[in-house]
Order: C-alpha cells, then sequence, then structure tokens
C-alpha cells in the first residue's frame, strides 16, 4: 500500500489516541476500587451475621435479667404482705407459718439477686461484644463510603478523558486516507494498529529491529506503508527513526 508519509504520521497520534480511550474505557468500566468495595461488602455481611449473634445473646441477657427483676419484685411484695400480716396476727400457729415463708423468701431474694449479679456481668460482656462489632462495622462502612466516592470521582474522570479522546480521534480519523485507516482498524482490532519507529525501535511492541530489518526499510520509498516485522503493527517512520 502507498500512502504520503504525512498521513502516515497521522497514525502515530491514532494509535495514543486510542491508547487513551482503550485505558479511559476499562477505568470507567471497572475503577481501581471496585475490588476493595466488593471485598468490603462481603466483609460487612460477615461481620453483620456476628452481630446479630451479638445482638441476640445480649437481648437474650437482657431479658433474662428483667425476668429476675421482676421476679425479686413479687418477693419484696409478698414479704411485704407477710410482714403486715404477722405484725397484725394474734394467732401463735399463724404467726409460725408467716415467719417460716419470709425466711424462705428471704433466701429466695438472696438466691434471685445472686442470679442478677451473674446476669449483669453477662450483659455488660454482651454490650461491650456488641459496642465492638459495630464499632468494626462502621469501620467497614467509612471505607467503603470512601472508596465508593473515589470510583465515582475516578469513573466521572475516565468518562471525561474518554469522551475528549474519542472526539479527538473521529476529527484526526477524518484527516486519514480511507484505504490507510481500514488498514490500521484492521490491525488495531487485534492489538496496537502502528507505532513510530524511534531509534530502530517499534513503538508498537517496543521491540529493536535488527539490522536486515532495518537494511529493507532503508530501501522502502516513503510513500510504502511497512509493517513491523516483530508485532504486524504500521511502521511509521520519521526523522527519529535512526535509518
Amino acid at each position: 500500500m502507498k500512502a504520503r508519509l504525512l498521513d502516515q504520521q497521522l497514525l502515530i497520534d491514532l494509535a495514543r489516541l486510542d491508547g487513551v480511550i482503550r485505558t479511559a474505557d476499562a477505568a470507567r468500566r471497572n475503577p481501581a476500587q471496585s475490588a476493595r468495595v466488593s471485598e468490603l461488602l462481603t466483609e460487612r455481611h460477615a461481620q453483620s451475621a456476628v452481630l446479630t449473634g451479638l445482638l441476640g445473646d445480649r437481648d437474650d441477657a437482657r431479658a433474662e435479667l428483667d425476668r429476675l427483676e421482676s421476679d425479686v419484685a413479687l418477693v419484696d411484695a409478698r414479704s411485704a404482705r407477710d410482714t403486715e400480716r404477722l405484725a397484725a396476727t394474734s394467732n401463735a400457729k399463724e404467726a409460725q407459718g408467716l415467719e417460716h415463708e419470709l425466711v424462705s423468701l428471704a433466701k429466695r431474694k438472696s438466691d434471685l439477686e445472686d442470679a442478677e449479679l451473674v446476669i449483669m456481668e453477662r450483659l455488660e460482656t454482651a454490650e461491650a461484644a456488641v459496642a465492638q462489632q459495630e464499632a468494626a462495622i462502621a469501620e467497614i462502612n467509612a471505607e467503603g463510603a470512601r472508596l465508593s466516592a473515589e470510583g465515582k470521582a475516578a469513573v466521572a474522570a475516565a468518562t471525561a478523558s474518554w469522551e475528549s479522546a474519542t472526539r479527538d480521534r473521529e476529527a484526526l480519523a477524518a484527516r486519514v486516507p480511507a484505504d490507510l485507516l481500514g488498514l490500521y482498524d484492521r490491525l488495531a482490532a487485534r492489538g496496537v494498529g502502528a507505532g513510530e519507529l524511534r531509534q530502530r525501535t517499534c513503538g508498537a511492541c517496543h521491540m529493536v529491529l535488527s539490522g536486515t530489518d532495518l537494511q529493507a526499510l532503508r530501501q522502502a520509498d516513503d510513500d510504502e506503508v511497512v509493517m513491523c516485522p516483530e508485532c504486524g503493527a504500521i511502521l511509521v517512520r520519521t526523522l527519529e527513526s535512526g535509518l
């Protein structure tokens, strides 16, 4: 294929813009923060399940403490009633029965209060565990919110870069002859379509060309479209090619 060297040199900028477009498109579709955000969502789900269990333990302890406090209140009410009856009775047998019941009630209250202390310690431990777990989840949420915001900003920046490069590419492609552009697009579909030959190195694959290959390039006409023998991209020759 023949094409003016100036037209061929347009492919250098075209390839650069295509690189920007590919990079920006990948960044907007999958920002760097996505993987960590996904990890945090999984971690939060697992930690929330742990929190549910801890909340259940705390609520069970609270319910048990409420029950014991209610039982103590009932014992106190019964003791108060028996004490009043004992003070008012003149029946020795009834008095003896009331005194025996008051002793039993005192023992019952002591046992309940001992149980309350155990449950209160259990409740304190459960509440501390819940607070610690909630703090851990709050840290996960904070990191997730920060990364989500950063991800949105990165997507917006990448989208702006993609749109700008796409517009520039359309304008530049309109200046490239149709046959040359068609060849370039076919090559670009499988990799880098063109690269500048600079200091005997292909700009597409970054391989240094052999002496034999360079000699063949020296013998090619300026308007001949040549390919890199290593990667098959269009080799664009300039004053910096080192031929």
